[in-house]
């Protein structure tokens, strides 16, 4: 199958969507497919870069773009011709657009003008993201989100919250696809002692964020955790709140971002993971922390109610709690065998949660959707 991959973002940019367009990519051309990605240049680039900065595993077409205003690591794709030529030329069988806004609406038009079946994977909770940063905005988010799926053949929705939210906005045709994790290059036999010496000299308990540093992520509330004795704090990430989350956690060791088998070593060296941010639609490092067998804390709200088992596998807060935030870590670090007991349990469930098996849920969607597409012809 002959698959272009319209992608909002796309390594080496470190995030969701990148992550997950990267192994969707490898999958396919695993399983004999063959995919062409689309993606903004990223920043130090141009598009007719000889080489690509990806390492993909498939060509990869970048369109000019600008880094948006105030969060440079974000880049956002300009109008290019590039894009409808990319779709002609590869013979494309199937769009795939990864969390679609503005490069994907553009590839949503373009697959509708040449009839090409396309699926649209919702990864970001724009309207959240809206509230934070500009206190409005957010019916204007729907109603673009709302639009661009709605021309999709399906929409796939990573947690059961995100397809909740979809079909209450009106979004039709939902169906459930979450994501994958390596549970070999993420695993409890890297915990490193000399690197946790490091990172806490003192034998403290370490609990770590790993992510952005954005204001949506509310790292801040880690606040408490910070105040404990006994306790370290590691944050893993960068962007724009990073200054300010100096000044906000105190004598928190932030060590900026990490990635590939370094960020693996990282987590596992962890007692306790931390996720703060209310607006996930599915939250990949809580998997990932998961499957370094560690307990995890994370909002009550959206990706993070599929993942976190209450009781089980880590505990669920009330999103934007800084108190319950605070409560919760002093829980764990009270009691280290229930903690232990959690992160064990974590990383049963995860084990089945691989790449190749979700990767093959998705040529599944795939391949449903063509089938409608023969029907509706004949």
């Amino acid at each position: 199958m002959r698959v272009v991959i319209v992608t909002e973002s796309f390594p080496p940019d470190v995030n969701g969507v990148a992550h997950c367009t990267l192994q969707t990519a490898r999958h396919l051309v695993a399983r004999g497919h063959e995919p062409l990605v689309i993606a903004p240049a990223p920043a130090g680039t141009t598009t007719t870069s000889r080489r690509d900065p990806s390492d993909a595993p498939c060509p990869v077409v970048r369109v000019p773009s600008l880094p948006l205003p105030g969060y440079p690591q974000v880049r956002v794709a300009l109008p290019s011709r590039r894009l409808a030529a990319a779709l002609t030329s590869h013979r494309a069988e199937l769009v795939h657009l990864a969390g679609p806004f503005v490069l994907g609406a553009r590839g949503m038009a373009a697959a509708a003008r040449l009839g090409l079946p396309a699926v649209a994977v919702y990864q970001t909770d724009l309207a959240g993201y809206a509230r934070t940063y500009l206190g409005t905005g957010e019916n204007t988010a729907w109603r673009r989100m709302r639009a661009v799926h709605s021309a999709a053949d399906r929409t796939l929705a990573p947690s059961t919250a995100a397809l909740r939210d979809l079909t209450e906005h009106g979004v039709p045709r939902v169906r459930l696809w979450p994501r994958g994790v390596d549970t070999a290059r993420f695993r409890p036999a890297l915990r490193d002692e000399p690197l946790r010496r490091r990172l806490a000299p003192g034998g403290e308990t370490i609990v770590g964020y790993v992510g952005r540093l954005a204001p949506e992520k509310h790292v801040e509330l880690l606040a408490g955790a910070c105040a404990m004795p006994g306790v370290r704090v590691v944050v893993v990430g960068d962007g724009p709140s990073e200054a300010s989350l100096r000044t906000a956690l105190p004598g928190a060791v932030l060590l900026g971002r990490r990635t590939g088998d370094d960020l693996a070593r990282i987590f596992a060296s962890l007692d306790v993971f931390v996720h703060t941010g209310p607006y996930e639609t599915f939250c990949q490092t809580v998997q990932e922390a998961m499957a370094c067998a560690l307990p995890v804390i994370a909002p009550a709200a959206g990706g993070p109610l599929d993942l976190v088992d209450h009781g089980r596998t880590g505990l669920l807060v009330p999103p934007l709690d800084a108190r319950a935030v605070a409560d919760a870590v002093g829980a764990l670090v009270a009691d280290p065998a229930r903690a232990a007991a959690y992160g064990a349990t974590g990383r049963a469930a995860v084990g089945g949660r691989t790449w190749q098996a979700v990767g093959d849920q998705l040529l599944d969607h795939y391949d449903e959707v063509l089938r409608d597409r023969t029907a509706v012809a004949a």
